[in-house]
C-alpha cells in the first residue's frame, strides 16, 4: 500500500494548510477534506472508494464536488464507506437536492455517480489490487457525532487513523491486536491551555494525548495530525514535552507512507 498525504490540518490558511484527506493508492480516499481539491481530473476519476470517518465539514468538504466533477468521466459509481448513522446525515443535511444534488440518483437510481455502503465498527473491507489483497478495518471512535478510524492492512504491515476522537478504550484494545502495526496517525486539535475547549469538542490536547497513549501496547512510528491552524508549533512543542519517548512527528502534506 501507498498512502499520500492530502491533507492533515484542523483548519485551512494558505496552501501548505489542507483539511483531512488520504489517498490509498490511486483508487481509495480515506476522508475527503479540503486536501481532495489538489489532485487532478485524472488522479479524481480513478478513485473508486471513499472511506469516511465521520460527518464533519473539514473531512468530507470534497466529497460532493468529486461527484459533480468526474462523475459523468466514470463507467460505475463511487463507493462511500462509512457508518449508518454518517450516511443519514450526509442524505439529510449534503445530498439533499439543496445544499447539493443526490447523487445518489443522478443521472438515475440505476447508475448513480455515487453510492453508499454502510460499514461498521469492526467490520473489514477487502479490496483486491492484481495479486495484492488489501483491507480497510472501521475502529471504534469517541467523537461528538458518530466517528471511526481505520486499519490498513496491505498483508505486509498496517497503519492506522483514529480520525476524530477523544480517550476511546475500544480503540486501542483493537490497535493492540494489530500483530503487524508500524504507523499509527493520531490526532491532537489543540494545545494545552484550550484543554476545555478540547474536552469540549472531543478532541485530544497534549496532556490528554500522552494519558491515552498509556493504553498502547505495541511499538509504531507515532505522526500526529489534525492540529489548530496556526497553533501547530506550540502543540507539537506540548506533544514532544511529554511524548518524547515516542518520537511523535508532525504529519505533512504531501507526506508518503509505503507499506
Amino acid at each position: 500500500m501507498r498512502v499520500r498525504i492530502l491533507g492533515c490540518s484542523g483548519g485551512i490558511g494558505g496552501p501548505s494548510l489542507r483539511t483531512t484527506a488520504m489517498l490509498v493508492d490511486h483508487d481509495i480516499l480515506i476522508d475527503a477534506g479540503t486536501g481532495v481539491g489538489d489532485l487532478s481530473i485524472a488522479e479524481l476519476v480513478q478513485i473508486d472508494h471513499v472511506f469516511i470517518t465521520h460527518s464533519h465539514l473539514d473531512h468530507i468538504a470534497c466529497l460532493p464536488l468529486i461527484g459533480d466533477s468526474v462523475g459523468d468521466l466514470r463507467e460505475k459509481p463511487l463507493t462511500v464507506y462509512a457508518t449508518q448513522p454518517t450516511i443519514a446525515i450526509l442524505r439529510q443535511h449534503i445530498f439533499n437536492g439543496s445544499v447539493w444534488p443526490d447523487f445518489t440518483r443522478i443521472p438515475n437510481a440505476e447508475r448513480p455517480f455515487l453510492r453508499f455502503q454502510e460499514i461498521r465498527p469492526g467490520q473489514v473491507v477487502t479490496l483486491d489490487a492484481g495479486s495484492a489483497s488489501r483491507k480497510i478495518t472501521a475502529l471504534p471512535a469517541n467523537h461528538t457525532v458518530p466517528a471511526v478510524g481505520y486499519h490498513l492492512d496491505s498483508g505486509q504491515a498496517s497503519l492506522v487513523f483514529t480520525g476524530d476522537t477523544c480517550a476511546c478504550e475500544e480503540f486501542w484494545q483493537e490497535v493492540n491486536d494489530i500483530s503487524n502495526l508500524r504507523y499509527l496517525i493520531v490526532e491532537t486539535a489543540f494545545a494545552d491551555h484550550e484543554a476545555e475547549l478540547a474536552h469540549l469538542s472531543m478532541h485530544f490536547h497534549a496532556v490528554a494525548l500522552a494519558a491515552e497513549l498509556t493504553r498502547l501496547r505495541r511499538p509504531a512510528e507515532l505522526f500526529i495530525t489534525h492540529l489548530k491552524a496556526g497553533q501547530g508549533e506550540l502543540i507539537m512543542q506540548e506533544i514532544e514535552a511529554c511524548l518524547g519517548k515516542y518520537r511523535p512527528r508532525r504529519l505533512e502534506s504531501n507526506y508518503v507512507f509505503d507499506f
